[in-house]
């Protein structure tokens, strides 16, 4: 009796043990299928390239993926790209689906921009330049870091190698006074920066950080500017006899006043 009550749970435990191995590989085997469905598709494409949606090997290369070699054979002659002087550095970077993701969706932009991706290509570019140098193979003087200061306290050691201005030169609001080292002062997250404080109201040193629009420089300035704030006599560099420090168009004893 004992034998066949042990026979009996032997029976029932192999059995339990099956039924969960049976879990556990449907388990494994529905996972593997989900991830063979989102390899085999991925999603839909974006809108400018939705026309590919079947010929996945005009971007794909069979186990390798999206190389940006299929990407260039495309997008080599945008010559609005590569003129542009924001978008001008797409001609050396040679990395595409770092910033450019696809498969998000029609509505979705496939541009999403990483500057740790553009780090890293400097990094690279910096330690081969370093090795050409050990083996002779360069006099040494190219510019190695494009930033003056080379860190800066709120940046990481790889950011201070980025340069800042091939891509932003055209929106420098301090029109090249502070120069191209644009990582003393700011960062890859935002360009606001919490540290500063602006000088006083009764500040008379303007001029040392703001340039005048060019409209000052011509007749413009002593038939109009001038008179509309009172100030005929008023020089060009003299900017806190007009303006206020709440904005540019903001005159003194007039308000608020847009003439450009």
């Amino acid at each position: 009796m004992k034998r066949i009550l042990l026979l009996i749970a032997l029976s029932a435990g192999m059995l339990a043990i099956a039924a969960g191995l049976a879990v556990e590989w449907n388990d494994k085997t529905s996972y593997a299928r989900g991830l063979l469905q989102q390899m085999a598709t991925p999603g839909p494409l974006s809108q400018s390239h939705a026309f590919l949606h079947n010929a996945c090997a005009s971007c794909h290369t069979p186990l390798k993926g999206a190389e940006a070699g299929q990407c260039i054979a495309c997008h080599a002659d945008d010559i609005a790209l590569l003129q542009r002087q924001p978008t001008a550095f797409h001609a050396t970077v040679q990395v595409c689906s770092g910033c450019h993701l696809e498969h998000k969706g029609l509505t979705r932009m496939p541009t999403t921009m990483d500057h740790a991706l553009f780090e890293d290509v400097a990094s690279r570019s910096r330690q081969f330049i370093e090795k050409k140098d050990a083996q002779g193979g360069n006099s040494g003087s190219a510019d190695r870091s494009p930033t003056a200061s080379g860190s800066a306290p709120h940046i990481g050691t790889s950011e201070s190698a980025l340069n800042c201005a091939n891509c932003h030169a055209t929106k420098d609001r301090h029109n090249g006074y502070f120069g191209t080292d644009c990582s003393q002062c700011h960062a890859t997250t935002q360009w606001t920066i919490v540290q500063f404080i602006h000088p006083p109201v009764r500040s008379t040193e303007c001029a040392q950080c703001h340039k005048e629009p060019p409209s000052h420089n011509m007749m413009h300035f002593s038939m109009m500017s001038a008179p509309i704030a009172g100030q005929r006599n008023a020089g060009v560099k003299q900017c806190f006899l007009c303006h206020q420090s709440t904005a540019w168009n903001d005159i003194k004893g007039v308000g608020w006043f847009k003439h450009h």
